[in-house]
């Protein structure tokens, strides 16, 4: 009776196979224990081709997208080189549907559904090869437009701030010495709490200048920091703040104008402003840190990579970003590579002192028990032990 069930179960429509969710912090783990038949879940905006090969390498039957395969700013090669190898596509899926899937349960995927037996965790939109080849082709268009209009930009830029970013004229002269010291520039960034944690050793040994950045600020003195340098717009830092002693800078239009200038004149505040035809209060950071001599400029907050230079929705800003990081040059370094080289060596070096420490004391212990007493070194310590040991048997007798 019971092969029965389990016939009446695999008849049912769709693909039956191990549910795997490949999202979050264990998502990269999860791939690695991938199976030939299992119904994958990721969350994966244009879908690379290095991942969609781990997929195709691992005979997976169906791959469920929190988000879609091509968002329309890359022409990325993954979806097609999935669609050609068999492989199920349902983009766009619920966003809780990570949070459902429980890795290693048999599950289905039918009509763009995960079920587990006859109840349905989540669903999402099929991507069929037409689809897909026509975001393709439409995404390999429209980057070549973006790019040219991106190229015209940067031109722009550097005709109009070529003096700021050659000779660093209009950077403001401050108080905080920054010369031949690391600094650490904190911008508002959805993973500011964890990537400060990961800098804790960083910060503890050096000791950087701190530069906080918009309503980073009140993140930073929340957990414990004081920043030496504001940059930003004032209302978006707390009264309290903007009034701890540090010195603070308003990014300004060329001619001068700052937004929040009322609001630190009303705090009684002094601040300066930092004239640039960039408001993007990292930017300025970036190039005051340059400017002022730091010997490094680590950036805590949101990475400028490929991706966000191929974004349309992020061109205004990004000549200012890539060529505020150009100027920084060799000095600039992104705040998890430092966690990288701290959670390393904190990992490795900290068992390693603990064990030198330990065989240390031994030998202290065995120098002082062995040239102890009138005896040979060996007699000394034989009856230092012996005599420990009857301490004990008495102590606990």
């Amino acid at each position: 009776m019971s092969t029965m069930i389990f016939s009446r179960t695999d008849d049912t429509p769709g693909i039956h196979g191990h549910t795997r969710d490949c999202t979050g912090a264990k998502g990269s783990s999860t791939l690695a224990k991938l199976g030939e038949g299992d119904i994958v879940v990721i969350d994966a905006p244009d879908i690379n081709r290095a991942l969609a090969q781990k997929l195709i390498d691992a005979k997976v039957a169906g791959v469920v997208n929190t988000a879609a395969f091509t968002t329309g700013n890359v022409p990325n090669f993954g979806p097609q080189m999935l669609l050609d190898a068999g492989v199920t596509l349902v983009e766009n899926a619920d966003p809780a549907l990570p949070g459902k899937t429980k890795n290693g349960k048999k599950g289905r995927l039918d009509d763009g559904k995960i079920f587990y037996g006859d109840r349905s965790i989540g669903k999402g939109e099929i991507l069929d090869e037409d689809t897909a080849r026509t975001r393709f082709l439409d995404a390999r268009e429209a980057l070549v437009d973006h790019m040219e209009a991106l190229s015209g930009n940067t031109a722009e830029f550097v005709s109009t701030e070529a003096p700021l970013l050659i000779d660093g004229l209009g950077v403001p002269e401050v108080e905080v010495d920054m010369d031949d010291r690391k600094v650490l520039i904190v911008s508002p960034d959805p993973e500011l709490e964890s990537k400060l944690k990961a800098l804790r050793y960083f910060i503890r040994e050096y000791d950087p200048v701190l530069i906080g950045v918009d309503q980073a600020v009140d993140e930073l003195v929340r957990h414990g920091y004081r920043p030496s340098v504001i940059i930003g717009d004032p209302e978006l830092i707390s009264s309290d703040n903007l009034r701890s002693g540090a010195t603070v800078i308003l990014p300004a239009d060329p001619d001068g104008h700052a937004a929040g200038l009322e609001r630190i004149q009303d705090l009684g505040v002094g601040a300066m402003t930092f004239p640039a035809a960039t408001r993007d209060a990292t930017d300025l950071a970036l190039l005051l840190a340059e400017y002022h001599g730091a010997s490094m400029v680590v950036n805590l907050g949101p990475t400028v990579d490929l991706e966000r230079i191929f974004d349309t929705a992020s061109a205004p800003d990004t000549p200012s970003s890539m060529l505020s990081r150009l100027k920084v040059g060799s000095r600039f370094v992104d705040s998890s590579a430092v966690a990288e080289l701290y959670r390393v060596s904190r990992s490795g070096g900290g068992w390693l002192w603990a064990i030198l420490g330990i065989i240390a004391a031994v030998v202290v212990i065995i120098l002082i028990a062995g040239l102890s007493g009138s005896e040979g070194f060996v007699d000394n310590l034989v009856d230092s032990w012996n005599n420990i040991a009857t301490k004990f048997q008495d102590l606990f007798s």
